[in-house]
């Protein structure tokens, strides 16, 4: 008896459209590895480490050393500013009217 269920058409699909597309390629074809006389061509080998050199890193300095270097730069600020890719006077007109109200201090919240 003949039954239409979906899961045997999905399983017998695959192998239909496999022969179809097999039956519709000429088999005297040369492939895309052989040359028009239909011989192999020859294969190249290039390792993807050729030419490899080792990382090295610079010499670690001392850490008081480093934190004195970002000091005399401007501290953590100048490096924002640097990567921001300007001061905050530098940003575009759309943005130069947002302000953010700073919370009362201390001195001003005691009675």
């Amino acid at each position: 008896m003949f039954h239409s269920l979906p899961a045997r058409w999905l399983a017998v699909f695959p192998a239909v459209a496999a022969a179809l597309a097999a039956a519709a390629q000429p088999a005297s074809a040369p492939s895309a590895d052989e040359g028009a006389a239909g011989a192999p061509t020859a294969l190249s080998y290039r390792s993807a480490f050729e030419g490899y050199r080792p990382f090295t890193d610079d010499k670690p300095i001392p850490w008081k050393q480093a934190n004195e270097t970002v000091r005399q730069r401007g501290g953590w600020k100048a490096y924002a500013e640097e990567a921001a890719g300007g001061s905050a006077s530098d940003a575009p007109a759309a943005h130069q009217g947002h302000t953010m109200p700073m919370p009362p201090s201390k001195k001003e919240q005691k009675p």
